[in-house]
């Protein structure tokens, strides 16, 4: 009888100190421990090995240099220009939307300015321009100064097309009616002139190329103020009975 192994759970309460387990069940949980932080360890240099990959390669990569020139535009060194892919080929014709759209971008840059954006907007129209009459405006703009006073008179123009038709004898050459309202400020005084004119422009057709997707440039523009019934009216379209 006293040879039985005693049954500890009738026994009363003992410390915990005295009901330690058989010190192989210790040691075989502490190498299963030790096991698991091997592994966890050895899946943790894959990842390691991979972070610092990409730590060098993004430092290997050159700097990102953007330059801005003269006319605001920026770019990015090094990153070449995507191509632009003319479904219709070169030699097909632009339509009639095309042209209007055309014509209507012209105007709303040329007439469309102020103080600080004024180099940029005509600019951008003289490059819409042929080259001869490029160069036609060009002149008189340097020869007139006309950037300089508007610089010095603050001036500020905003453009209303009312209306845009194209010839009945001519397909390239375009008819616009409206408003422009031209701000000028001088000596702390601002003098208001609001405009109703008539805008004549006809196109030119090139070959369409990646500088030029359209294929269409201004060869002709002109504009005259307007007034009697023709003014009245484009004050209707315009909404600006006021300015009778």
């Amino acid at each position: 009888m006293w040879l039985r192994k005693k049954d500890l759970s009738k026994e009363p309460d003992i410390p915990e100190k005295l009901r330690y387990s058989r010190y192989y069940e210790h040691d075989g949980a502490l190498r299963a421990y030790a096991n698991r932080a091997m592994a966890l360890a050895f899946l943790c240099v894959p990842v390691t090995l991979l972070a610092l990959g990409l730590a060098v390669y993004v430092r290997l990569q050159p700097a990102t240099v953007i330059r801005v020139d003269a006319n605001g535009e920026a770019t990015v060194l090094g990153q070449a220009k995507p191509s632009i892919t003319l479904v219709g080929g070169t030699e097909s014709a632009p339509t009639d939307f095309e042209k209007r759209a055309f014509v209507r971008l012209f105007l709303e840059r040329y007439l469309n300015f102020s103080p600080s954006n004024v180099s940029r907007n005509w600019a951008e129209s003289l490059n819409m321009m042929s080259g001869n009459l490029r160069r036609t405006a060009y002149t008189a703009m340097q020869k007139e100064n006309t950037i300089g006073q508007i610089e010095d008179d603050q001036t500020s123009s905003e453009f209303q097309m009312r209306s845009l038709e194209a010839a009945k004898d001519d397909p390239l050459t375009y008819t616009a009616f409206g408003v422009k309202e031209v701000h000028h400020v001088h000596e702390h005084n601002e003098t208001i002139d609001k405009v109703v004119s008539e805008f004549q422009v006809r196109l030119v057709i090139e070959r369409r190329s990646e500088t030029n997707p359209s294929g269409i440039l201004i060869g002709e523009y002109w504009e005259r103020a307007i007034e009697g019934e023709k003014r009245d009216w484009v004050l209707q379209q315009a909404g600006l009975n006021s300015l009778r």
